[in-house]
C-alpha cells in the first residue's frame, strides 16, 4: 500500500482536482500538500506508476476531491486514510502495476 496504494491515489486526487475543479497544477498540490514538482511527476506519470482501475474507489475518490475542496484541503490525510480503508475492505489492492 505505501509504495503503489498511496502514490496512486494521491495521482487521482491530483487529477481529480485539476479535471473536476479545473485547479493549475500548483493548486492542487498547494491543496493536497505536496510540491508543485510532485504534482508534475504525477500528472506526467512519472511518479506513480500505477492506475487506480476500481471504479467503486474511483468515485469515492472524486468525493474525496471534492471534501478536500469544500474544507480549503484540511482534510487531506483524513480522506488519504478513508481510501486507503476502502481499499482494505475490499481485500484487494484495485491499481494495476504498469
Amino acid at each position: 500500500m505505501i509504495w503503489n496504494g498511496i502514490p496512486a491515489i494521491r495521482k487521482e486526487l491530483a487529477e481529480a482536482l485539476i479535471k473536476e475543479f479545473g485547479l493549475s497544477q500548483r493548486e492542487a498540490a498547494e491543496k493536497l500538500g505536496l510540491t508543485p514538482a510532485a504534482i508534475c511527476q504525477y500528472i506526467s506519470k512519472k511518479r506513480a506508476k500505477t492506475d487506480v482501475f476500481d471504479e467503486t474507489i474511483i468515485q469515492e475518490i472524486s468525493v474525496s476531491a471534492q471534501r478536500i475542496m469544500k474544507n480549503d484541503g484540511t482534510d487531506v490525510i483524513i480522506e488519504t486514510c478513508r481510501i486507503c480503508r476502502l481499499v482494505q475492505k475490499k481485500q484487494t489492492l484495485p491499481i494495476n502495476l504498469r
